[in-house]
């Protein structure tokens, strides 16, 4: 599986959210994409899923124009974790958790106890369980969350992108959905794309990354050969200190109080 974009570019009237993206993204990688708020990063990934249409440049997944498919195609390829999820109708958890199963059915198909054993599954990993029946919109934002996050493992997609999936989530089940995020690409061969705001995080998580400043890709590579000061500084502008980390077996980072760059 490879996703690849040439050229690619999109703005929102007179301004250019993405400008002249060109990448390739393989399989069995977990991408992390970072840079500075209003750098194009959500813009990109929305591009990627099909959600915007590119105003120059193309899209392939397997060497076919990603335009050619359909929605429903996508929905087998793609799955998504936003940033924000609305629910405007009285769904259970459960029920949301399932709609991941949906791209999967017929056209007048019920889930079967396979689609059932899946989300239970995955319920369970992701502790959602415990509030299957309540309904979604009485749920906390970072429950909220993790059911999105069930919802999408549940897709059972190729490709995982997540657009700062973790930001209502307390550090202990942000690491959890991450590394459930991490075993579908180092044991099956799955690319997850995620937009990320901790860049250690990110450098716990991510084999390869992509740091986005403008509107374009300022950096790309892999997490040691692209996560190093003068980087950090020219794509943040904020001093740090980069070091390997033995306890957390990554590369981390540090700043200190007068670490921004006037």
């Amino acid at each position: 599986m490879t996703i690849e974009t040439e050229h690619l570019s999109f703005g929102y009237g007179r301004h250019p959210a993405v400008s002249d993206v060109s990448l390739k993204l393989n399989s069995g990688v977990f991408y992390g994409i970072l840079g500075p708020n209003g750098c194009g990063k959500t813009t990109l990934v929305d591009l990627l899923i099909r959600h915007r249409t590119p105003e120059a440049g193309v899209i392939t997944y397997e060497g076919k124009p990603l335009k050619q498919y359909s929605i429903k195609q996508i929905a087998r390829r793609f799955a998504l974790v936003p940033q924000q999820y609305t629910v405007n109708f009285p769904f259970t958890s459960r029920q949301v958790v399932m709609m991941g199963r949906y791209p999967h059915l017929g056209r007048f198909a019920f889930p079967d106890r396979e689609d059932h054993r899946q989300v239970d599954e995955i319920m369970e990993q992701t502790g959602t369980r415990e509030f299957e029946n309540r309904f979604i919109s009485e749920l906390s934002g970072g429950e909220r969350q993790r059911v999105i996050f069930a919802r999408a493992l549940v897709q059972n997609t190729p490709v995982l992108i997540l657009d700062e999936a973790t930001s209502n989530l307390d550090i202990s089940h942000a690491i959890s959905l991450f590394s459930l995020a991490r075993k579908r690409v180092t044991g099956e061969g799955k690319t997850v794309i995620a937009v990320m705001q901790d860049i250690n995080l990110a450098a716990l998580f991510c084999q390869y990354l992509i740091l986005m400043k403008n509107g374009r890709v300022a950096h790309h590579g892999p997490c040691d050969q692209v996560l190093i000061e003068s980087t950090i500084q020219s794509v943040f502008q904020v001093k740090a200190k980069v070091y390997e980390d033995t306890y957390a077996n990554a590369r981390q980072v540090v700043f200190n109080r007068s670490s921004h760059v006037h």
